[in-house]
């Protein structure tokens, strides 16, 4: 009867340590991309035979699909720069400027769950003046026409010549002039994905991020008021 108390005590501790394994295999989809391409190391033994237990590194929120990690480390640290002015932190928007306008650069990160929705974005003609879908340069000059880079607070919503509109604070010397500009969040016909179809790009705004027009609804809702814009071309 010992014998066989101890193959049931030895049974039970297998199926903890495979239950413990297999929960230490799974992988937050907040998890950055790096880290889940990384290799496994080999590991030496202690006299024990079994592996010293070290503490897991930590994750950097991120989403690994769509925004490279350079990026979204700047624009992490943008946010911790900015904090005592960005009150909502569970979601940020990207606009990634190294992509054409031909894809969806426009990225809603919710910080949370690591998910995210992308969506297709203009940048300005004084940014692009041959008109080539590429982002060439940044400006932050009244009357420059051009996108300008930084990190950006979503502000009030307003009614104005693009229609339903929404303010943007910038919060660094790169962008400071983005209130008087009238930078803004609006939508525009020259952002729809038929463009794309037509000219394999979008049309160019005066340096506001202008959504495709049926898009605009859910971007006010994603983004909202008191969220952070971080635009860049890294």
């Amino acid at each position: 009867m010992a014998k066989m108390s101890e193959t049931a005590s030895t049974r039970r501790g297998l199926l903890k340590t495979a239950g413990a394994l297999a929960g230490a295999m799974v992988i937050p989809d907040a998890v950055s991309a790096a880290m889940r391409a990384a290799e496994p190391r080999q590991v030496p033994l202690t006299s024990s035979g079994l592996a010293p237990v070290r503490p897991a590194p930590r994750a950097v929120p991120s989403s690994p699909r769509v925004v490279r990690p350079e990026l979204m480390r700047e624009a992490l640290a943008a946010l911790e720069r900015h904090g005592n002015t960005i009150k909502l932190r569970d979601r940020i928007v990207i606009a990634d400027f190294s992509a054409p306008s031909s894809q969806p650069r426009f990225h809603f990160i919710d910080l949370v769950s690591g998910k995210s929705v992308s969506k297709l974005v203009a940048h300005g003609s004084g940014s692009d003046p041959g008109h080539t879908g590429f982002l060439q340069r940044f400006s932050n000059r009244n009357g420059s026409n051009a996108s300008c880079e930084g990190a950006f607070l979503a502000d009030n919503y307003y009614v104005g010549k693009h229609g339903r509109s929404q303010r943007l604070i910038g919060l660094d010397p790169t962008n400071n002039n983005a209130l008087e500009r009238a930078i803004v969040v609006h939508g525009a016909w020259y952002s729809n994905p038929d463009m794309i179809r037509t000219h394999g790009r979008l049309g160019r705004s005066q340096g506001c991020f202008a959504v495709g027009e049926r898009e605009l609804a859910e971007t006010f809702d994603r983004l909202g008021q008191g969220r952070m814009i971080y635009a860049a071309k890294v």
